[in-house]
Order: C-alpha cells, then sequence, then structure tokens
C-alpha cells in the first residue's frame, strides 16, 4: 500500500471549460466544469505528435474529482492508467476525465429539459475543448468512451447516438436491463414514498435536505429513481413523470416506456449501423453485481451479435457493482490499440 499519491510517468492538467450547452439549464447547476486532462508520458517530448483520446465518464452520485480517491491498497484510477501507458501496455493515449455533476446526483450524460443537455455537452463542449487545447488525432475513429455504471451507459449510449463523434466504447457494469435493475429500485422508492412521506416526492426532499443526506437506507433508490426519472421521463417544460403510481405502486406503462426506449439493450436494433461502424466494444461486470449487470451486460451482448454487431470483448469477473477499478487499464489498453489504428 502507498500513502497519498504516486509520482506519475505522465502527467494530468486539471483544467475547468464552459459549456454552452450546460447554460441555463432548470437545475441551476454550474454550466463551467472541472476537467482532468492526462497527458502520457512522451507527450512533452514531441510537439509534432497527435493522439488518440479515450473520454472516461463517471458513475451516478460521482464528479471528476472522485477519479482521485486511492482506495486502501489501491491506487487511484489516473494513477492505474499512468501504469498501464507507462508499462507499455497500451499505445500511449490522451484521457479526458469528464464531470457529469448533477444535483440530482447525475444526468446520465443525455439531453434533458429537467437536467440539462448533457450529451451535447460531452459530444460537442468536451470534444471541441479537448481537441483545441491540446494535440489530439481527430475524427471518431481517434476517439473513444469509457465509463461505468452510469458512465459505462453513457459511454455506449453516446457511442449508439454519435458514430460521428466516437469510435469505440468500453462499458464497466454499465446500465441496461432495466426490468432487471431499475423495477427493483422503484418498488423500494414506492414503500420509502408510501411509509415515510405519504407518497409526496416533496415531503421526501424537504427532509432529505434537512437532515443528513443517505442517512437512511432507502434514500438511495428514492433519489436514484427520481434522477433517472428526471433523465429519461420529463416532459418539454421540465416537469418530471415518474414510471409508478406514489398512491398505489403501480407501473405507469406510457412512463415506463420512455424509460425503456434508453435502455441500451432496446436501442442497439435502432442503431444498428452506428454501433456496426464503431471500431471495438467492451463490456464487463462483477458475477455478483448488485444492479444486475451481469445477467444484463450478457443480454446487451446477445442482443448486438443478433444484430450483427460481432466485435464485442464481454468478461465476467469475480465481484460485485464495487471494486471495479482493476478493470480499467484492460479495458483502456484495448480501447487504446483501437484508436489509434490509422
Amino acid at each position: 500500500m502507498r500513502p497519498w499519491s504516486a509520482e506519475y510517468a505522465g502527467r494530468i492538467e486539471e483544467r475547468e471549460l464552459h459549456s454552452s450547452a450546460l447554460e441555463g439549464n432548470r437545475l441551476g447547476d454550474p454550466a463551467s466544469r472541472p476537467i482532468w486532462i492526462y497527458l502520457p508520458p512522451g507527450y512533452d517530448d514531441d510537439p509534432g505528435r497527435r493522439y488518440p483520446v479515450i473520454y472516461f465518464l463517471h458513475p451516478f452520485g460521482g464528479m471528476v474529482t472522485r477519479w482521485g480517491n486511492r482506495p486502501t491498497f489501491h491506487p487511484s484510477v489516473p494513477e492505474l492508467l499512468d501504469g498501464c501507458f507507462a508499462a507499455g501496455d497500451a499505445p500511449a493515449c490522451i484521457v479526458a476525465y469528464v464531470d457529469g455533476w448533477t444535483s440530482l446526483g447525475g444526468g446520465q450524460f443525455v439531453d434533458s429539459p429537467a437536467t440539462g443537455r448533457y450529451h451535447t455537452y460531452l459530444c460537442e463542449d468536451v470534444v471541441g475543448y479537448v481537441d483545441a487545447n491540446f494535440r489530439t488525432l481527430p475524427g471518431p475513429g481517434h476517439r473513444a468512451l469509457q465509463g461505468k455504471s452510469s458512465g459505462g451507459f453513457g459511454a455506449a449510449v453516446n457511442a449508439m447516438l454519435r458514430p460521428d463523434v466516437f469510435g469505440a466504447f468500453a462499458s464497466h457494469a454499465g446500465d441496461a436491463g432495466y426490468e432487471l435493475c431499475y423495477l427493483r429500485e422503484i418498488a423500494d422508492a414506492y414503500r420509502a414514498l408510501r411509509d415515510r412521506y405519504d407518497g409526496s416526492y416533496d415531503a421526501f426532499f424537504a427532509e432529505f435536505h434537512a437532515r443528513q443526506p443517505v442517512s437512511r437506507r432507502e434514500d438511495g433508490a428514492l433519489v436514484m429513481v427520481y434522477a433517472m426519472a428526471a433523465c429519461f421521463s420529463a416532459d418539454e417544460d421540465g416537469t418530471v413523470r415518474l414510471p409508478f403510481d406514489t398512491r398505489t405502486g403501480a407501473v405507469v406503462a406510457e412512463v415506463w416506456e420512455r424509460w425503456l426506449a434508453w435502455d441500451p439493450i432496446r436501442m442497439v436494433a435502432r442503431h444498428r449501423e452506428a454501433l456496426a461502424s464503431l471500431g471495438g466494444i467492451w463490456i464487463d461486470a462483477g458475477r455478483a453485481d448488485d444492479f444486475y449487470f451481469d445477467v444484463s451486460g450478457r443480454l446487451l451482448v446477445e442482443e448486438l451479435r443478433r444484430n450483427g454487431i460481432d466485435d464485442v470483448v464481454f468478461e465476467l469477473f469475480d465481484g460485485t457493482h464495487s471494486g471495479t477499478d482493476h478493470r480499467y487499464p484492460l479495458a483502456a489498453a484495448y480501447l487504446a490499440r483501437r484508436i489509434s489504428r490509422p
């Protein structure tokens, strides 16, 4: 175990960018965002050399600074990736650690009238900033997305939606198979609203902000379900439509269908051509994932193959939804090889 920090073979620049896409978002969250840019060993030695870029997306409830955490007996994520590039396990790449924080916990890296235009922010503002300020190789064939959980979802979905921007992705326990992961969370949220808050999200949030946040077991489900509704089923005026009746717990079919439209498994057929154009896909999860993303990951891979998308790496490993950091260098090396090709 190493204390505090390690010396990088490359280096990280902590920058801030202003996003026109996030200006005036309904939550009032900042339009200026931190971004960490990892520059690989040798970047400063050859001013004429350009590099492919991996865009790294954090999970729900996170922000860019989470990547700097150093768990007990484990390096931080930037340290892990730096070690990968320093050892020559992967072609040199720039890594951009992207901030997708919202005051609801996250925006799923999609555009929503309730949270903000996080898809546009990523694809236009973030990529534009990195290309303008660092020596990048242009074109989607030299850009990849990588993320965990909601960040894995964001990696898959944004690659499907914008193959003109991104040419590969890696999803670590990424959200998919919504019947498996979200219906249980919806049931837990309903119970908590019924038993504590008389079916009212307003009552929950009023109490939530007046006490220590996330101090009750049910807080996680309540926050997550509302945030996902804000991302997936908000009206054009920003009104958040819940996928269940807070009085009875019954699923509201027309709202639930709006959620299902964002399930990556269901998106595959609609975005077959975009997926076929990608230079590589990596999907993995722990065998005991808390949200069953090991099961939905398999279903996603099967759906990809049914649609003729065979260039896919799928791996299960011993673990849960936590403790996935050791997987990131493996996928980053895979992506680096794919986006470094001429």
